[in-house]
């Protein structure tokens, strides 16, 4: 199981290639950590660079680079990565990825493949072409290396009695609970619309579940990660579900309120403090910046239904 000492690992590896990311204190007791700020827009540079440069420390990195299946921003964390170590890397995502990560990808180098409609399919394409070329497989969220990696954040937090993590597969929040342990509360969030963790949690094993959600490209896993489901388990991690109009309205609030843009997926984690009683001091991990921001202003109709 992925502890504490792997995440302080993890920190020491990847130290000089990812961003300590600020926190600012919104209002007395609330803190919202810009992890929005990291290399490729999101946290999953951390994960990546800890998979990669594990792996050529242990002299497991293979010429074909790196594979990875995405809905996004992993892939994005990966193709960052690689283009930094000099590693060719190769982008599985669904077809409904957003245009912005999509041509984002491209620009980093990557070579990006379309798969499917959803994560799920796109992972299935991406383990077939590993096993075509032997390239390193770097997991979104579901590897030791990549779990202790996202964990990274959770060593930058200021003193907290609550974090509130949006989930998708559940890497963040795996890594943020190991990483605290019993220092703090940990309450993840999903979209109703896919809950990976939350469905794990009530049937005692990581299930499958139907994806229909607004913040569906970033927390679109049909599936939480076992390692996950463990870690939640074994730290006690608290699961909350919000609407998808509360997420937009999250959203719209970081952004005209505190000229924050960031996509669907980081707004869960503000639309579930609505629902926590968080005495004490709470952080909100602002996860994910890749957006397009002409929706600030025009969101889906059904998002906001």
């Amino acid at each position: 199981m992925v502890n504490r000492d792997d995440v302080q690992a993890a920190a020491r590896r990847i130290g000089s290639y990812v961003r300590h990311t600020p926190a600012y204190e919104v209002r007395p007791g609330l803190w919202f950590k810009l992890e929005l700020l990291q290399h490729s827009g999101s946290f999953k540079a951390r994960g990546a660079f800890n998979r990669i440069l594990a792996a050529r420390e242990a002299g497991e990195l293979p010429e074909s680079g790196v594979v990875v299946a995405s809905g996004g921003n992993a892939g994005l964390g990966v193709a960052y990565a690689a283009a930094v170590l000099g590693v060719p890397a190769e982008v599985f995502v669904p077809v409904t990825a957003p245009a912005t990560k999509v041509a984002r990808l491209r620009e980093l180098g990557a070579r990006v493949q379309q798969h499917g409609r959803e994560y799920a399919e796109a992972y299935a394409a991406s383990a077939i072409r590993v096993a075509e070329t032997g390239a390193l497989f770097v997991h979104a969220y579901d590897q030791p290396e990549v779990v202790a990696g996202q964990g990274t954040l959770g060593l930058e937090l200021p003193p907290c009695d609550t974090v509130l993590v949006a989930v998708g597969g559940g890497g963040l929040v795996a890594g943020v609970a190991a990483a605290l342990g019993d220092r703090a509360r940990v309450v993840a969030v999903e979209p109703e619309g896919a809950p990976t963790l939350h469905a794990a949690l009530a049937a005692g094993a990581p299930v499958d579940v139907a994806v229909d959600s607004v913040a569906g490209d970033s927390l679109g896993a049909r599936r939480a990660g076992a390692i996950a489901f463990d870690l939640a388990v074994h730290h006690k991690v608290e699961s909350i579900l919000v609407s998808d109009a509360a997420i937009v309205e999250a959203r719209r609030r970081l952004w005209h309120e505190h000229r924050l843009a960031v996509e669907h997926g980081a707004a869960a984690a503000l639309a579930g403090l609505e629902l926590v009683a968080a005495p004490g001091t709470a952080v909100v991990v602002l996860c994910g910046a890749n957006t397009d921001p002409a929706t600030l202003y025009a969101e889906p109709a059904h998002a906001a239904g």
